[in-house]
């Protein structure tokens, strides 16, 4: 049996872990877990770590196998395959769907306390005014390399509330502890991504960002070139994309793609 190290964003822990335990229990594989933002683990793979199994942001994948730090997909059948053994087959087509796969969508959420009234975040206007309004903003904060709270910085920037959001922001270091904010009080409006916002008691999400405000998120799974458990890392991915893992997703706040 394999041992597994999983690199994954940390807004997806709730689901992945959920699954990825699931998968240890069934096949008797060991999975390690390294949650953190995508900027976060993208450093410590330009710095030499490595991993198994990498759950990130598209275009870091996307960055990750131009440089080829991904397993490549296997080609078509060889050896005893063409001599009519179709489990070899089956091996071999599932390893070249699964070892690059769209995991699940995430989007930027705003997010209350469970009870309070909704926010009119209809149109970009109104969501405006929804924030000036408020008392006090909790978002994610960009410093940590997160792709919510760098992607806020810049509609901030856009929305031309910097100075607003200077005054009575809460920047906060994960996407947890914006909806803890606003579960307290401290807060009246939280913003980071959905994944987040349903890993918390009492925190609901009011809706998306207005269009064309909005950014989706989708994260992508793919096992390393230099793992040494490719089959077992190709079949962690199956797990968590299967058809059956849909309502685990809902209920981490997420979509599947597609």
């Amino acid at each position: 049996m394999a041992k597994l190290k999983v690199m994954c964003a940390r807004s997806m822990h709730v689901a992945v872990k959920a699954l990825g335990q699931a998968f240890a229990g069934q096949g008797g594989h060991t999975v390690e877990f390294e949650f953190g933002t995508v900027g976060g683990l993208q450093a410590k793979l330009d710095a030499g770590e490595t991993a198994d199994v990498l759950i990130l942001s598209v275009p870091a994948i996307d960055k990750l196998e131009q440089a080829g730090l991904l397993a490549p997909d296997i080609g078509e059948p060889t050896g005893p395959a063409q001599l009519g053994r179709p489990d070899d087959r089956l091996r071999d087509a599932v390893l070249r769907t699964a070892m690059r796969h769209d995991v699940a969508r995430t989007f930027i959420a705003v997010c209350i306390r469970q009870g309070a009234p909704p926010p009119d975040i209809a149109t970009p206007e109104a969501f405006k005014q929804t924030l000036v309004k408020a008392r006090a903003i909790a978002f994610s904060d960009a410093a940590v390399g997160g792709s919510a709270g760098v992607y806020l910085v810049g509609m901030f920037e856009r929305m031309r509330l910097t100075a607003m959001i200077r005054e009575k922001g809460l920047p906060q270091q994960t996407g947890a502890e914006v909806a803890r904010r606003v579960v307290e009080g401290k807060a009246e409006i939280g913003l980071t991504l959905s994944g987040e916002v349903a890993s918390v008691d009492g925190a609901v999400i009011a809706g998306p960002l207005p269009k064309p405000l909005g950014q989706d998120t989708i994260y992508c799974a793919a096992v390393m070139a230099g793992s040494g458990a490719k089959e077992a890392g190709a079949a962690f991915i199956a797990a968590l994309t299967g058809t059956k893992t849909r309502e685990t997703w809902k209920r981490a706040g997420f979509e599947m793609p597609g």
